[in-house]
């Protein structure tokens, strides 16, 4: 299970990516879950983290930005797959201090004589993500 931290409050999310966004890199509140954050503080404790980082390169802006969100997703599916029985992965980013966002860089290329756009996307910062177990009593 995926889950935030919301103020006085962890809640279970999904991902929500979408290029068209203003804030690309989203997550939606699903109410399957939810601990006051000092109770989930008490009763886990983080075993291992990544930062997950995507990157895409293409000739239309919208595509690349698809590849990198759907990069980013994969990776944490992948996280949230390994995690073990009780295991949560917990969105560490912070809103207004560490979130990522998609960052571009355009280029023109020259193709045979004419000019090309050519569009670069990464995410900075890193998406940071720990997976938490119940704390051995």
């Amino acid at each position: 299970m995926i889950v935030r931290r919301y103020g006085s409050t962890v809640e279970s999310v999904r991902p929500n990516f979408d290029a068209r966004a203003m804030n690309e890199i989203g997550f939606q509140k699903t109410g399957e879950w939810t601990m006051p954050w000092e109770e989930f503080a008490g009763r886990y404790e983080r075993v291992s983290g990544r930062e997950l980082v995507a990157q895409a390169e293409g000739n239309v802006q919208h595509e690349a930005e698809e590849k990198v969100l759907a990069d980013l997703l994969r990776q944490l599916n992948e996280m949230e797959s390994a995690a073990g029985p009780g295991e949560l992965v917990v969105i560490e980013s912070e809103t207004a201090k560490n979130y990522p966002k998609l960052r571009e860089k355009q280029t023109t290329k020259v193709v045979g004589t004419e000019n090309r756009l050519h569009f670069e996307r990464t995410v900075e910062p890193p998406l940071r993500v720990g997976t938490y177990a119940e704390r051995a009593i």
